[in-house]
């Protein structure tokens, strides 16, 4: 590639580690993460892994309370359970005290496993089933967000029958677009999610009069990976006009769930600051007297995990440098499904001080989309170079298949210096285990 073709606007390996502070470059152990040698994970237990940090978690999670305890806020955060769903993450949220955000009977399942109370999640999702919807109630669920009329009914039907109460908030769709990429937006007009503005006052009547339901305040959502003030800004203060509404026509209002979406940072900007944030939800809403709720989940986990990989071979064309990976558009879709950025470090210091040219990272999936990055700087990596994928802590191994016959990849958690396997990799025989040939 020429030199005019190269994304000057990609920061370089050196920047990527400068405002990484998990991250260290060591002279004789290489990259470490949480003061542990990547080497040594791969030593133990190959590649492809992904690693994940229980420092870098609590230190997202104690920014977000700090920024608003700043403000004289009380915020309750629900993890968002489809971020990253490992037992071993959830038994550190509930351990930090964090609820759960779930979007399935799966999640909510997982999360009761992982010892986070019934009472302290909110169940999300615009299609709950009404066998789901029983099991959270039958379970003493804290809180569903209703999506719709037809939800709301079928969520009275299944509670009255059960002599049940469900404490509702009406999901509203404030129509704002939240600038971030079109598959993950979610409070536009046209998205599949929430109760436009204008049906909420009557909806809300409506739900008062439902047997089994117990309205007790709004909801929003309005997507993820956001990183610029406005979109968040434009929905909290409908959602203020709203509540003050409501309250004038006689409704108590108990609950603002803000919803999650907080951007990070994948190259080197900064991501939305927790103490940005808090401004804003304080100056729109601070002064309603409710329960805020908010429910992270990319900002909690994302920048806490990586996927360790080792490079297969290196193929060079006339016109292109492909460093060919072990792990794979199954193991991580990001790229291949939002054209996302990850950052791709060596762990070698050798490696890392290596003169750089172009190369596309991919791997060896049969689809000209399985790769990680494109005309990336990068020194030359030989067959057994180890690389680490950044910011892979959020929907990366959620998101992970078995295409073409490829075992999952195992998984560590890095917490106090020491590394532990949290998931052991999958066997090529458990691929077909449950699979049944019929006579």
């Amino acid at each position: 590639m020429a030199a005019s073709e190269i994304d000057l606007s990609s920061p370089d390996l050196s920047d990527l580690l400068a405002i990484r502070p998990a991250f260290q470059m060591h002279g004789r152990d290489g990259l470490c993460f949480e003061l542990v040698p990547l080497n040594a994970i791969a030593d133990a237990h190959g590649t492809p892994v992904w690693v994940y940090g229980a420092s870098s978690i609590r230190k997202q999670y104690n920014s977000l309370i700090t920024a608003f305890a700043a403000k004289s806020l009380k915020v309750h955060i629900h993890y968002a359970v489809k971020a990253n769903d490992h037992l071993a993450i959830l038994n550190i949220m509930r351990k930090l005290g964090a609820g759960a955000d779930i979007v399935s009977l799966g999640e909510f399942m997982r999360a009761r496993a992982a010892g986070i109370a019934a009472d302290n999640m909110v169940y999300s999702g615009v299609g709950k089933s009404t066998a789901e919807i029983a099991s959270v109630l039958a379970s003493g669920i804290g809180q569903i967000n209703v999506e719709s009329e037809e939800e709301l009914e079928m969520i009275s039907a299944v509670a009255s029958g059960m002599n049940r109460q469900a404490r509702v908030a009406l999901r509203m769709n404030p129509d704002v677009d939240a600038g971030t990429h079109s598959k993950i937006a979610t409070g536009r007009k046209d998205d599949k999610f929430g109760i436009p503005a204008y049906d909420i006052p009557g909806l809300f009547a409506y739900a008062a009069t439902l047997p089994g339901i117990q309205p007790i305040g709004i909801a929003m959502h309005i997507g993820s990976q956001i990183n610029a003030v406005q979109p968040y800004a434009a929905a909290y203060r409908k959602a203020a006009m709203m509540i003050n509404g409501l309250r004038a026509l006689g409704h108590p209002i108990t609950v603002l769930d803000l919803g999650g979406g907080l951007g990070i940072g994948y190259q080197d900007e900064a991501g939305l600051s927790p103490d940005v944030y808090a401004t804003i939800v304080m100056r729109a809403v601070g002064d309603l007297d409710v329960d805020l709720i908010m429910e992270p989940g990319r900002y909690m986990v994302g920048p806490a995990g990586l996927l360790l990989s080792s490079v297969v071979l290196e193929k060079r064309t006339l016109d292109k440098r492909f460093v060919v990976l072990d792990a794979a558009m199954n193991d991580l879709i990001r790229p291949t499904l939002y054209n996302a950025w990850h950052g791709v470090m060596p762990v070698s210091p050798v490696d890392y001080q290596k003169p750089t040219s172009t190369a596309d990272v991919v791997g060896p999936v049969c689809e000209s989309g399985d790769y990680f990055a494109k005309d990336r700087l990068l020194p030359p990596l030989p067959p057994g170079a180890r690389v680490a994928l950044l910011d892979t802590g959020a929907y990366g191994a959620v998101m992970s298949t078995t295409y073409n016959a490829r075992p999952r990849a195992a998984a560590v958690l890095v917490d106090g210096g020491h590394f532990d396997l949290i998931t052991p990799r999958q066997t090529v025989q458990d691929l077909w285990r449950d699979e049944i040939i019929p006579a």
